[in-house]
């Protein structure tokens, strides 16, 4: 198992920066996919980034393509995702999640949280207008 715990977020003004963190214990970081999820109130939990296990291949979802980068220090078992010129539609709980694929599947991306089998316990992240 993985225990992950997110932290880096905050209130940021329209157009500013946050960068998250994700950080991992329990296993070797190395050998997980790693995703990005928000959810706002009302609203039900939406795809961000993902990242494969080897950090070679990322995916974004279309609204934050361009203006966040989701990266990973293995060393560290940390990912992180920057977020720049950010929008009040950003306004959301950020979660991390995580997910077991071997080494055939270094490159494997997931967007759909119920891939997923490891979630922290998310991050506010708000951003006024």
């Amino acid at each position: 198992q993985v225990q992950l715990v997110e932290s880096g977020g905050g209130l940021v003004q329209a157009g500013g920066s946050l960068r998250l963190s994700c950080a991992a214990s329990g296993r070797t970081f190395s050998i997980y996919a790693v995703g990005w999820f928000r959810q706002a109130p009302g609203k039900e939990r939406e795809f961000v980034a993902a990242i494969s296990r080897s950090g070679g291949s990322t995916n974004y979802a279309d609204s934050v393509k361009g203006r966040f980068t989701f990266s990973r220090d293995n060393a560290k078992n940390t990912v992180y995702l920057q977020m720049n010129s950010l929008k009040p539609e950003d306004t959301a709980v950020y979660y991390c999640a995580a997910v077991y694929t071997s080494y055939s599947g270094r490159h494997y991306l997931a967007s759909r949280p119920e891939e997923y089998d490891y979630w922290g316990q998310g991050t506010q992240v708000t951003v006024s207008s």
